[in-house]
């Protein structure tokens, strides 16, 4: 008889390359093909579901198809790909979808089984201009993008929601009820974050209260997997049991996000392009305090500050949030010395929430261990980021 359990979760994560070589997700690493993202997340990062976002290109397609074919991946009864038993793998896209007279947003879809990405694939190319090498980029509005996805079996998850380029509440509107039909409002289960924000900051916006979060890595190499992540409580490894967990439903449920402190996050707080700096202060800044016709990028914070309903998220009603510094983010960490303490304690999970510091200390030098606890307990300084620029470890 199976028990709940608790699993790591980071369902954003793009694909670089085919396994041939063609270009699937423009700025991405050459590495960062299907079956390398499987190993990674499996073997080094310690991550237990992986959501890959570019599953709807027709190269990725023949890649899973290859990698079930030699039997390296096998499909769940209850949906998801299952890799080495102890990594379920799930198949979805990012898609950039154009609100009239609004801007550009992106949004995460997700589908239980190869043949309905198969069948997504084929309607959405409609609206795309190239889908092999262009898979984010559609021709509809995103309550269209929810209406087809859904239809096929999906599920949708507005993605990194506050960020100022390409997100509904970054650079679209105040509000989801003026994307969104109230039936396709309240279907939404889960919102996802973003880098440049928290659950303290997302939680003062009431409209959201029905709604889990995700923290997710929005993985653009393989070692950015698992720099935001999630543990889910489940009963086994597949999609049902993850879509439960999304919808807090049946004992299942999301119990604590991990993400960046969102000071570390590109887009915290406003930052002018021709100063070429962050603008400080008290939020929000929506203007140049040298010269007012200057173009500044509204940071996160700062944009929070100006929809936001309410000054403080109503408590206890959201898992903890707690802020995790990835081990590439460690100062003096080179990845020689990261590969060694993978060697030594299995993955990067353990090393972040379970090895002690003297155990550390063993592989690494002493200041390095040191700074990896101060991480975990986070008492680590951060100068914040802004304007496409990643706040930096002080």
């Amino acid at each position: 008889m199976l028990t709940i359990k608790e699993y790591f979760v980071d369902i954003h994560v793009h694909i670089g390359r085919s396994s041939t070589g063609e270009e699937i997700k423009w700025a991405t690493a050459n590495n960062l093909t299907f079956e390398n993202i499987a190993y990674e997340a499996r073997y080094r990062k310690g991550i237990n579901v992986i959501g890959v976002v570019d599953a709807i290109s027709p190269h990725v397609i023949k890649d899973i198809e290859h990698l079930m074919d030699r039997g390296e991946i096998t499909e769940s009864k209850e949906g998801g790909m299952n890799y080495k038993n102890e990594l379920t793998i799930i198949l979805g896209a990012e898609i950039e979808t154009r609100e009239e007279g609004r801007g550009n947003a992106h949004s995460l879809v997700f589908f239980p089984f190869l043949n309905n990405v198969k069948m997504f694939s084929k309607e959405i190319e409609k609206h795309m201009k190239n889908i092999n090498t262009c898979s984010s980029i559609a021709h509809l509005t995103a309550q269209e993008l929810f209406n087809m996805a859904t239809f096929y079996g999906g599920v949708y998850i507005p993605a990194h929601v506050f960020t100022p380029y390409k997100s509904f509440y970054g650079n679209c509107t105040n509000s989801l009820h003026n994307i969104f039909n109230q039936e396709s409002f309240n279907k939404i289960s889960s919102i996802e974050l973003g880098l440049s924000a928290d659950t303290s900051m997302a939680g003062k916006l009431s409209e959201l209260d029905g709604k889990s979060f995700t923290s997710d890595s929005d993985a653009h190499s393989l070692g950015k997997i698992g720099r935001e992540y999630n543990v889910f409580l489940m009963e086994d490894l597949n999609f049902k049991e993850w879509l439960l967990a999304l919808q807090n439903k049946d004992g299942r449920g999301i119990v604590a996000n991990y993400g960046l402190n969102p000071r570390l996050g590109k887009y915290h707080r406003s930052y002018c392009l021709k100063c070429d700096s962050i603008i400080g202060g008290d939020p929000p800044k929506t203007k140049c305090p040298v010269n007012e016709k200057h173009r500044v990028i509204t940071g996160v914070l700062d944009r929070l500050e100006i929809i936001k309903d309410r000054d403080f998220p109503i408590e206890n009603k959201r898992p903890p949030y707690y802020y995790q510094v990835p081990l590439e983010f460690i100062h003096k960490l080179g990845p020689k010395s990261i590969n060694k303490l993978i060697d030594n304690f299995g993955n990067e999970m353990n090393i972040l929430h379970n090895v002690p510091e003297e155990e550390l200390a063993k592989v690494v030098r002493e200041d390095i261990a040191k700074n990896i606890i101060l991480a975990r307990e986070g008492k680590i300084g951060i100068k914040a980021g802004g304007g496409g620029i990643y706040g930096k470890i002080e």
